[in-house]
């Protein structure tokens, strides 16, 4: 199935697209998690391991932190703020879905990027010095995210892709 494609080259059925099809089991993966967490009963064979893709070990996830990425290719972009970022620095890459309604809409929580190299925890600006674009090298300094109460509502049919980034605990069940 291609994104926003017929799945039958017959039919003009249109599905609603492969980054919709991701994004809603991203949120049934991590909802997963965030019940097991909270609940006692976190030994049911059929759940999915939210954690693996750190470490199929690691059992503190409660969420895939992912990337959306526009048309053109480049990573979709949205404002946050946090008391412990500088105001200056309010743009990130990565999301975490908190809903998904009608067909192809969700809710996504901005994360805030950060680096923590050498043990001090700083954010990272992720745009060039213009302002205008994400500059991709900074992305690569990205090693740890803090949850934000920026949320976004978007249309994931208007994005290409999604790339899932981490697992990571963000206390969301706490």
């Amino acid at each position: 199935m291609g994104c926003g494609k017929p799945t039958n080259p017959i039919s003009p059925i249109h599905s609603a697209g492969c980054v919709c099809d991701v994004v809603r089991a991203i949120l049934d993966i991590q909802n997963q998690a965030v019940q097991d967490e909270c609940s006692p009963c976190t030994s049911n064979c059929f759940l999915e391991p939210l954690g693996g893709i750190v470490s199929p070990a690691r059992s503190a996830a409660d969420t895939r932190v992912f990337m959306l990425i526009t048309k053109d290719g480049t990573p979709f972009k949205a404002f946050f703020s946090s008391p412990s970022a500088d105001p200056c620095i309010c743009t990130s890459v990565f999301f975490r879905v908190e809903d998904m309604f009608d067909e192809c809409c969700a809710t996504l929580r901005v994360l805030e990027p950060l680096c923590t190299f050498d043990s001090s925890e700083s954010t990272v600006d992720l745009l060039s010095r213009d302002g205008c674009c994400v500059n991709m090298k900074k992305i690569c300094k990205v090693d740890d995210w803090n949850s934000t109460d920026s949320c976004i509502t978007v249309d994931l049919s208007c994005f290409c892709a999604v790339q899932c980034i981490a697992d990571v605990d963000l206390g969301i069940c706490n």
